[in-house]
């Protein structure tokens, strides 16, 4: 019995061994990935170390690469994945070897106040200002001899990544790796504001300005809550179909009136915007979407990545007069409970993922894939390995 114990834990002959795998390294900003034979260590005491099945390519990671966001380099970014535990540190209870998981960018400690109070969801172990590193301060990454840096606790371009146990979510091992992916980012991050953050009532109106990947979850978020009227805004009116497709009832260009647009959806709404969404990080369009709701008992949820080193001027006569402001992380989800859940939920057919995966590539082909997001050309891209 011991034996197949054993056997159990190093079901990939791996275990407590250095991995040598490809990954995408980004060796400065404003540079494309370099795929990179590298060094992964085993994982340390409460680490998990994962084989990547399949990670997505969001805006996030890109910001990195145009340096918006902070990081160190070099630096294996991605963060939307699926996996399987190649195997464990020491005290680690959670997962186990074999097990199909999703690595989370928001760990769930489970200790911190945010973690403790039942309406918080920001864990103090979050990794938000790019320090790079795991809990106790060092990579488990190596390329050419050089150590390489984490990204938000997750680092998915790589066949094989190391994380804290914290940042794991053990998931339904029927579950389709390319598909489910998307619940540890974009999906949940959309989907959540609606549903967890907005709060969105029954038969209420919502507004979802930005309709990329985020955008689109949000309103499916919205139509699971019982929205009757959801209205989509984007400058780019190809993205009008999709958004209709998962759930808006119109969709509209502020290219075609004069008239400010929250006027325009005053006119259309008889005065009676619920809930707006900003799904595209943008300063100017964050007071739109806030002058967007209803004056007394509306509410605005920035969804979108602010602008770093950014500073907001706004009128707070409009706050004044009754509206709710708020902003999410993960749209306000619970990472470690929450993701099975929502894997859960997509298997009994609850929401269709497919609508918002335009493109699988092989991972080699990473570069590729995000010329497909700044061209526009994709929603989400899925990188299979």
């Amino acid at each position: 019995f011991a034996e197949i114990q054993i056997q159990d834990k190093d079901r990939m002959g791996t275990a407590g061994k250095v991995i040598k795998c490809k990954a995408a390294v980004l060796w400065d900003q404003k540079k494309p990935f370099s795929i990179e034979e590298i060094e992964v260590a085993p994982p340390k005491t409460k680490e998990v170390r994962i084989k990547i099945l399949a990670t997505g390519i969001c805006r996030t990671d890109d910001h990195v690469i145009k340096g918006t966001m902070v990081s160190k380099f070099p630096v294996i970014v991605g963060h939307e994945a699926t996996g399987i535990v190649e195997s464990i540190g020491e005290g680690v209870t959670t997962v186990k070897p074999g097990d199909k998981v999703i690595p989370l960018f928001l760990p769930q400690c489970r200790e911190c106040n945010a973690c403790r109070n039942p309406d918080g969801n920001l864990c103090i172990r979050s990794d938000i200002t790019g320090l790079g590193v795991l809990a106790d301060g060092t990579t488990r990454f190596t390329c050419k001899g050089k150590p390489v840096y984490h990204f938000m606790n997750t680092s998915t371009f790589t066949e094989y990544t190391v994380v804290d146990e914290s940042s794991v979510a053990k998931i339904d091992d029927t579950a389709p790796p390319e598909k489910v992916c998307l619940i540890g980012c974009g999906f949940s991050t959309g989907y959540g504001a609606a549903v967890k953050t907005g709060k969105v009532k029954p038969g209420s109106t919502c507004v979802v300005f930005g309709l990329g990947g985020v955008g689109l979850s949000v309103i499916m978020g919205c139509k699971s809550a019982g929205a009757s009227r959801i209205i989509g805004i984007d400058l780019n009116k190809d993205k009008f179909e999709k958004a209709m497709a998962v759930g808006a009832t119109e969709c509209i260009s502020p290219k075609d009136s004069t008239k400010p647009i929250s006027e325009v959806l005053s006119e259309m709404t008889g005065n009676n915007v619920g809930y707006t969404f900003e799904v595209i990080g943008r300063l100017d369009t964050m007071i739109d979407a806030l002058a967007s709701c209803h004056m007394n008992y509306g509410t605005s949820v920035v969804v979108g990545a602010p602008p770093s080193a950014k500073m907001l001027t706004y009128d707070p006569m409009l706050l004044f007069t009754g509206r709710t402001w708020k902003g999410c992380v993960f749209g306000g989800l619970k990472s470690r409970d929450d993701v099975p859940k929502l894997v859960t939920e997509f298997l009994a057919k609850k929401f269709d993922l497919d609508q918002l995966i335009t493109h699988v590539l092989p991972f080699k082909q990473i570069n590729e894939g995000f010329e497909l997001l700044n061209s526009g050309q994709s929603i989400r891209t899925v990188l299979t390995f």
